[in-house]
């Protein structure tokens, strides 16, 4: 079985992953936090930020389009709402994957435990927001 994927729900979360990057690092929210803990040197050109961007849309949209999926077969498995099978999805996921990876990773690595904390609230959001956006927009079809 392959899942139903809105792909227009998969190509809005994955900007809307930009958005939230954008919102959460800019130097009013946690920007000056993450750069002084990840130790990152703010004076670095824009022209080095093409690289890391395009890498961040690419893995924004395998990230929708996992989410994506496994909602639609989180939905036939347990039935319900589709909203909320995005939503509850998305948390398994993130917990089960970005944040047990990433505290693992940073444990090992040193980093510090705030840095961690910050970096997984992002991830967070980041997915949650995705999830809202999917959830609201079903696949035609299964709802």
């Amino acid at each position: 079985m392959v899942p139903e994927i809105n792909y227009w729900a998969v190509l809005l979360a994955t900007a809307s992953s930009m958005v939230v990057g954008s919102i959460w690092y800019t130097p009013r929210v946690f920007g000056n936090r993450w750069m002084r803990l990840a130790k990152v040197d703010p004076t670095g050109s824009a022209a080095n930020a093409v690289g890391p961007i395009l890498v961040t849309v690419l893995v924004s949209f395998v990230t929708a389009w996992v989410l994506a999926g496994a909602t639609a077969i989180a939905w036939h498995f347990y039935d319900g709402g589709f909203f909320w099978n995005a939503i509850i999805t998305a948390v398994v996921l993130w917990a089960g994957f970005t944040a047990a990876r990433f505290i693992t990773h940073d444990a090992f690595e040193g980093r510090p435990s705030s840095l961690t904390v910050l970096n997984i609230a992002h991830e967070l959001v980041t997915v949650l927001v995705m999830a809202v956006l999917i959830g609201v927009w079903p696949p035609a079809g299964t709802v």
